[in-house]
């Protein structure tokens, strides 16, 4: 597709179609105004949108950094339609993704690095479940990306979850040769098989449902624990682990304190556990302090990303380096919403791409 060199493309009338979330389960799809930008702000004609865990979670319990109503859905690629005055970098026709968010750059986390924890992290954008979407200035400044022609509208609405993954292997400490256990063979799971594998690890992934598990085989998983058949998950990983010792790295991918607890029971002495799963807030979990002191072993919680890992993520993409296909399990017009909704709270699937 070639970028078409006008300035604007307006939309024919003032009006879209969106899911707008009022509170726990309470998603409503309606007709909106479309989005005014700012002289520093694109307006994205949205193509494909993906659901996530955390559009789950955000529909069974909302979400701290989101008031309602608001626009449902994150993870979106599309076409520009619209672009303020001042934008430099991206014009009309132009096939784009985004991430979901951009550091200031200037607060005390972002002077030392740590982007992801930036005191003012603007914006979290929201609204993917729509046919229209406005992409912030900041957003548009450091996190918005020319999609290649080569890439398809689907694969590059994965950015934002894969960035967060990217985050996640850099800080999990694996080493060629190391044996890797993933909690969660959702779509976060999958992608840290695919990139823990990439590092030279050896990969065993746990989840209850043996469609997932079935997939995390093909996707080359070394070995698969349905944990809804076996007694103690913990001692099936031991039995799997060379001397019984414990996997060099384990990951939770759920975001349950009980998934939290098994996961550092499952590490070896001097191991790192990567708690990349959200709970819910106010939730705590039981640590044995001897596994901490006497085992040595390293706790990290991860979470989000930084500008950086987002442009490793979309080389990611571009280079078809992992299999995004196999992700996207089903494919729903925004008319059916309700029906997505509903898969989603069911676990059916892997991710399901809207279609506005």
């Amino acid at each position: 597709m070639k970028n078409i060199k006008a300035k604007n493309m307006n939309p024919s009338n003032k009006i879209m179609r969106a899911a707008i979330f009022y509170g726990p389960q309470q998603v409503r799809l309606e007709e909106v105004s479309i989005p005014n930008i700012d002289s520093d702000e694109v307006l994205v004609k949205i193509r494909a949108a993906l659901t996530c865990g955390t559009d789950r979670k955000m529909y069974l319990r909302g979400h701290h950094l989101f008031n309602p109503p608001f626009v449902f859905g994150h993870e979106f690629s599309g076409d520009i339609i619209k672009v303020g005055k001042k934008v430099r970098d991206f014009e009309p026709g132009m096939r784009v993704t985004a991430a979901n968010s951009a550091p200031c750059n200037h607060c005390f986390y972002c002077k030392k690095g740590d982007f992801n924890l930036c005191e003012n992290l603007y914006i979290h954008l929201s609204g993917a479940f729509a046919e229209y979407i406005k992409v912030p200035a900041a957003i548009v400044a450091q996190n918005l990306f020319s999609i290649p022609e080569n890439v398809s509208y689907k694969e590059a609405a994965l950015l934002e979850p894969l960035s967060c993954v990217v985050h996640g292997i850099e800080e999990s400490n694996i080493n060629l040769g190391d044996t890797v256990v993933i909690n969660g063979a959702g779509p976060i799971g999958l992608m840290y098989l695919q990139l823990a594998r990439l590092r030279g690890a050896k990969v065993i992934i746990a989840d209850q449902l043996e469609e997932r598990l079935k997939l995390a085989s093909k996707l080359g998983a070394y070995k698969t624990i349905n944990v809804s058949k076996v007694k103690n998950p913990v001692e099936e990983v031991k039995k799997i682990t060379e001397g019984g010792r414990g996997a060099d790295v384990v990951i939770e991918a759920v975001g349950l304190p009980e998934v939290w607890e098994q996961s550092i029971s499952m590490v070896r002495k001097g191991g790192t556990v990567n708690l990349f799963g959200g709970c819910e807030r106010g939730t705590k979990i039981s640590i044995d302090t001897s596994l901490i002191h006497y085992s040595q072993i390293n706790i990290k919680g991860v979470f989000h990303y930084n500008p950086q890992q987002v442009k490793r993520a979309f080389n990611i993409i571009c280079n078809k380096i992992i299999d995004i296909d196999a992700l996207i399990t089903y494919e729903f017009p925004l008319s059916e919403i309700s029906t997505v909704i509903e898969m989603m709270l069911a676990h059916k699937g892997i991710k399901i791409a809207v279609i506005p």
